[in-house]
């Protein structure tokens, strides 16, 4: 469905979505897959891994769409959920892999300038995967140390400890290399 400015009315389709309409549910998918997948990937680190973040959101996000607020847009909705996954599936993985090349998939990444982006993300590959997800939720999605000791099954101090550790390691190796390119 689409509003007058020919947009795509994400309201509509819920309420289609909430009575059972696939076609409808599948456009709040093509809606919001892409950048419910570039989040997990940045938190996985791994594409398939991503993949099957993004299905187990939009599968609970089909289980729990009659109790979402109408009119609230989905997208924060989704993108906590595909976090949460994300947490739970490094929490159970315990061998977490280094982040790998593939963020050049996602839609951010192409709209960036690509030196840019290359040295964000490598700089964040640096990180371990624990203190890369809770950099990336708490300085792009908004997270509070609050919510990321609760998900995280810790307490604030050690949110807020190896936020502060990851990001003063950040502005080290920024500074080493605007020394070597001096």
């Amino acid at each position: 469905m689409k509003d007058t400015d020919g947009a795509l009315d994400e309201a509509a389709l819920l309420r289609r979505a909430r009575r059972g309409d696939a076609q409808a549910f599948g456009m709040l998918y093509r809606l919001h897959a892409r950048p419910i997948y570039a989040l997990a990937l940045r938190l996985t680190g791994q594409a398939a891994a991503a993949e099957d973040v993004v299905q187990e959101t939009f599968l609970k996000a089909m289980q729990a769409m009659s109790g979402f607020r109408e009119g609230a847009p989905m997208r924060p909705w989704l993108k906590r959920m595909a976090a949460n996954a994300a947490i739970d599936r490094l929490r159970a993985e315990r061998r977490l892999r280094p982040l790998e090349d593939v963020f050049a998939e996602t839609q951010d990444a192409a709209e960036a300038a690509p030196s840019a982006v290359a040295e964000a993300l490598g700089l964040l590959a640096r990180l371990d995967p624990e203190a890369r997800a809770l950099v990336w939720l708490q300085q792009m999605e908004g997270w509070t140390h609050a919510e990321l000791a609760q998900r995280f099954g810790r307490s604030e101090s050690w949110s807020k400890s190896i936020l502060s550790r990851a990001l003063q390691r950040l502005r080290s190796e920024l500074d080493e290399e605007d020394d070597r390119h001096a």
